[in-house]
């Protein structure tokens, strides 16, 4: 009897490494066999879509080694998210993240991620809590999800800090260079050069290729507000294409936006610094209760035993 308990004890630890090793199987076999990265043939998928396949598969081990799953989730990401993949596809632009990557694709690789680390979250919570483990490892799995869906829109947050923090600087240089004599696509391709390897470079970068590739200048400042959908950046190219429409000088106005943009970016540190003292009234009244705690403490208490002695 003892023996049958002890065997119906250690059956969910038993299931869960059962998983894990095949899970851990599943993973070596994938290694051995993707791990090449081939190219993908003509014939396999759509004629356009091949070059953006193999591109993906030489970056992403990921994808590399799990194409078919991910493809299978990316299918159902279409149906399931319809309206949040927009939103998505512009944060993976904003994030500076290869171009390759589809919203659907995207997030069918964090699936697939939280997926992989199924059987390790079914080992632990079933070794720790038992059968209601089960119910933690299917939180966790959406938690992991979650969590990497939330670290893009971070990046692509912090991706557009760093670019309007550098974009005063180089349309200062935009506006030096066209004064000199040198036209808006040297005085952009020099920029760009100047501050090779910074995100604000990359995004004009991308703006001097599109124009490089047939491209209006309208049409290359348009994709790059489309890209990155910021208040900002958006009223610098609202202000260059009107004063292109207008005939304005481009160097008088990339002078204005620049200090429209210092302006901005004071305010702003204005209103962080008049947040801050409301943020921190909270934490002053709990430290200064502690701190009349610490000192009204002792007094108190010999009160009390004194009082319990009599």
């Amino acid at each position: 009897m003892f023996t049958l308990l002890s065997a119906v004890g250690l059956a969910p630890a038993l299931v869960a490494s059962l998983v894990a090793g095949a899970a851990a199987a599943i993973a070596v076999r994938w290694v051995l066999v993707s791990l090449a990265a081939e190219d993908l043939q003509q014939g396999q998928e759509w004629r356009y879509d091949v070059s953006r396949i193999n591109e993906l598969r030489k970056i992403d081990v990921v994808y590399r080694l799990m194409q078919p799953l991910v493809e299978l989730f990316a299918r159902f990401n279409r149906g399931a998210f319809r309206e949040q993949l927009p939103e998505m596809q512009r944060e993976i632009f904003a994030a500076g993240l290869p171009r390759f990557w589809l919203a659907e694709e995207y997030l069918a690789r964090a699936e697939t991620i939280a997926l992989l680390l199924t059987p390790l979250y079914l080992y632990l919570f079933i070794g720790w809590f038992g059968p209601d483990g089960a119910v933690l490892t299917v939180a966790a799995v959406v938690l992991t999800v979650y969590a990497l869906r939330r670290r893009l829109a971070s990046q692509a947050r912090y991706r557009l800090v760093l670019i309007k923090r550098r974009m005063p600087y180089l349309l200062d240089l935009l506006t030096l260079l066209i004064e000199a004599g040198a036209t808006f696509l040297q005085a952009l391709e020099q920029s760009a050069h100047e501050l090779e390897g910074h995100a604000v470079a990359v995004e004009f970068g991308r703006v001097l290729a599109d124009m490089n590739m047939g491209k209006t200048r309208t049409e290359a400042l348009e994709s790059l507000r489309q890209r990155l959908n910021d208040d900002d950046v958006s009223s610098v190219v609202g202000s260059i294409i009107q004063g292109e429409e207008l005939g304005t000088p481009l160097a008088r106005v990339f002078r204005m936006q620049a200090d429209v943009l210092r302006i901005k970016r004071t305010q702003r540190a204005e209103a962080i610094a008049g947040e801050a003292g409301v943020k921190m009234l909270l934490p002053g009244i709990l430290v200064m209760a502690s701190t009349a705690l610490i000192i009204l403490g002792p007094f108190i208490m010999n009160y009390l035993y004194s009082g319990f002695s009599l």
